[in-house]
C-alpha cells in the first residue's frame, strides 16, 4: 500500500467521523443521545448561569431512571410506568404520552425527528417526536436497558438477550446482530464506522458497523454496567469491581487504570471526558478527576452517598446527581463545590443540559428543570 492510498483511507475515515458527529451530536439547544454525542463524552454544548434554580417539575406515574432528551424546545423522558412523555421545555406542560408494554429504563435517543428507545418487555420503539405516534416496533428476546446510538441510516443498541442489534432507522428491519457472552447494559459508543460496547461478559468489544463483525476485544476483568466514553483513540470505562480503565482503541490495550486503595465498589456511572479531564463517579461516594492521558488524579470530592447517575461537564463545571437526592456542581479544575440542591428521593437518572436548562429525574417519578428565572 503506497503513501497516497494510505492517506486516502485516512481521509475517508476522518470524513466518516465528521459526518456522523454533525448528524447526531447535540447542539447547544438540544441533547439527542444519552451522553450528548455518539462518542458518549457527557459534555454539554451550552452554558448554564452561575446560579440556577427550579423552573418547573413534572410528575410521571413511576420512577424515572433514565436520562431525558431535548429536541426542538421539547423534553422527552421515559418512566417505569411504561410511558414516553413529551413536555414543553419552557413550562413542563405535557404535550403527549406514548404507552408501551413494559417498564422503560432506556433513555430516549433522537435522530431526524424520530425517538428510539427500548423497554423491559424487549420491545424497541421508534416514535414520531411531533405526533407521538409509533413509526415501528422491533421485538427482541429480553429486556432493553441500553439506549440507542446512530450511524448513517442505522440505529444500534444492546439487550439482555446478549445481542447487539443494528437496524434500519426507516423501518426497523434488521441489518445485522452480534452475539456477546453476557447482558449488554450500556449504550454503544460510535466513532467512524466502528461501535464500541461493554457488558456483563467482561469484555470491551469493537464491532464494524458495516459488517457486524468484531475487529478487537479487550478483557476488562469484571462485569461492566457503565457505557464507554471515547475521546480520540482512547476509551474510558469503569467496572463492577471498581476499576476505572483507559484503553487504546487501536491496540486494544489498557493504558492506565485506577482503583480506590481502601475499598472495592461498583461503578455504574459512565465517564465524562474532555481533552483536559476525565470525570468518574462511583458507589464509594467519591467524584474523581483524572488526566485523560496519564491517569494522574487531579482531585476528588466526597459526597454523602453513592453515585449511579453519570456526570455531565458544562463549561468549567461538572454536575452530578446522587442516590441521596443531592445535586452538586463542582469547579472542574479544583473540585470545589459551586452549587448544591437537594430533593427528597434518590437520583439514578443522569442529568442532561441544553438550551441553558439542567434536567434530571428521580425515583419518585419527578422530573426537575433548573435554569435562571427571567
Amino acid at each position: 500500500m503506497n503513501l497516497l492510498t494510505k492517506r486516502m483511507i485516512l481521509l475517508k475515515l476522518v470524513l466518516f467521523c465528521i459526518c456522523n458527529i454533525i448528524l447526531f451530536a447535540s447542539t447547544p439547544d438540544e441533547w439527542l443521545i444519552v451522553r450528548g454525542d455518539p462518542q458518549l463524552t457527557g459534555v454539554a454544548q451550552t452554558a448554564l448561569p452561575a446560579e440556577i434554580e427550579p423552573l418547573w417539575v413534572f410528575q410521571a406515574g413511576d420512577s424515572i431512571e433514565s436520562a431525558a432528551a431535548i429536541y426542538q424546545d421539547k423534553v422527552f423522558v421515559t418512566s417505569l410506568d411504561a410511558h414516553l412523555y413529551a413536555l414543553d421545555l419552557q413550562t413542563g406542560e405535557q404535550l403527549w404520552k406514548y404507552q408501551t408494554d413494559g417498564e422503560i429504563k432506556s433513555s430516549p435517543s433522537i435522530a431526524e425527528g424520530i425517538i428510539y428507545f427500548g423497554n423491559e418487555a424487549g420491545e424497541f420503539h421508534a416514535v414520531d417526536a411531533v405526533t407521538g405516534e409509533q413509526r415501528w416496533k422491533f421485538e427482541t428476546e429480553a429486556g432493553i436497558i441500553s439506549s440507542a446510538n446512530f450511524y448513517q441510516k442505522q440505529v444500534v443498541f444492546g439487550g439482555y438477550d446478549q445481542l447487539l442489534y443494528c437496524l434500519k432507522r426507516s423501518d426497523g428491519q434488521l441489518v445485522w446482530k452480534y452475539e456477546t457472552e453476557g447482558y449488554i447494559n450500556g449504550t454503544p459508543a460510535v466513532v467512524g464506522q466502528q461501535v464500541t460496547i461493554t457488558g456483563c461478559d467482561s469484555y470491551l468489544r469493537l464491532i464494524d458497523l458495516t459488517t457486524g463483525k468484531q475487529s478487537q476485544q479487550l478483557p476488562l476483568g469484571d462485569y461492566v454496567v457503565a457505557s464507554p466514553a471515547i475521546l480520540s483513540d482512547r476509551v474510558f470505562v469503569g467496572t463492577y469491581s471498581g476499576k476505572f480503565l483507559a484503553a487504546d482503541l487501536q491496540s486494544a490495550e489498557i493504558i492506565w487504570e485506577y482503583q480506590n486503595p481502601d475499598q472495592q465498589f461498583p461503578i455504574y456511572a459512565s465517564a465524562a471526558v474532555t481533552p483536559e479531564v476525565v470525570i468518574m463517579a462511583g458507589k464509594d461516594k467519591h467524584i474523581y478527576a483524572f488526566d485523560p492521558s496519564t491517569g494522574q488524579q487531579q482531585w476528588s470530592f466526597v459526597t454523602k452517598s453513592g453515585i449511579e447517575a453519570s456526570p455531565v461537564i458544562v463549561g468549567q463545571r461538572v454536575f452530578v446527581a446522587t442516590t441521596a437526592g443531592n445535586l452538586y456542581a463542582l469547579d472542574i479544575k479544583t473540585g470545589n463545590q459551586t452549587w448544591f440542591f437537594q430533593v427528597r428521593f434518590p437520583m439514578i437518572a443522569s442529568p442532561v443540559v441544553a438550551a441553558e436548562r439542567f434536567i434530571v429525574g428521580d425515583t419518585n417519578g419527578t422530573l426537575y428543570c433548573f435554569g435562571k428565572k427571567r
